[in-house]
């Protein structure tokens, strides 16, 4: 093992500016240093199979990491692309000042499964699942919220219509 440590460690000493300065002509520099650091854990991993002659071996590495690195960076700007496209824009307090004074009348679990039901449009069972309780648990908290938001705004709890549920309707 030592023998193994001794030699990496040359290896390393010997050809890590060439490495770096191969990776910073070809990236950024956080991500040349990332490519650095894969390169030689890659010649780590398999020091029994670098040659005598280790540089252009480990600018194959390199390249092949850099390689890597960008089709993963054109993997996340074509999902993050993708994201922009498909989320829709949701408003980050509701438009009814009323409505937001009351809501903040509550405790925030009421408020957070209000939200999620109304805002999210998600259906009791699946809020549920968000909240790690049973669906009929979900369905009587939400019976509750609904009653103490109702009070809240000083209407009946029957004619909170905007917060009922797809199943409840």
């Amino acid at each position: 093992m030592e023998e193994r440590r001794a030699r990496f460690e040359e290896l390393y000493r010997q050809h890590v500016k060439a490495v770096a300065a191969y990776a910073l002509r070809r990236a950024p520099r956080e991500t040349a240093e990332d490519v650095v650091a894969e390169t030689f854990l890659v010649a780590w991993r398999r020091l029994e199979q670098v040659p005598a002659q280790p540089l252009p071996w480990l600018y194959g590495v390199a390249r092949r990491t850099l390689a890597n690195y960008r089709r993963s960076a054109t993997r996340r700007q074509s999902l993050a692309d993708r994201l922009r496209l498909e989320v829709r824009v949701i408003p980050q307090e509701p438009a009814d000042e009323r409505l937001r004074d009351a809501l903040q009348t509550l405790r925030a679990g009421d408020r957070e499964l209000l939200m999620l039901v109304a805002w999210e449009g998600l259906r009791p069972s699946e809020v549920a699942r968000v909240l790690e309780c049973s669906p009929v648990a979900c369905r009587i908290r939400l019976h509750r919220a609904r009653r103490r938001l109702a009070d809240a705004l000083e209407v009946p709890a029957h004619s909170a219509s905007g917060l009922r549920t797809k199943e409840a309707k």
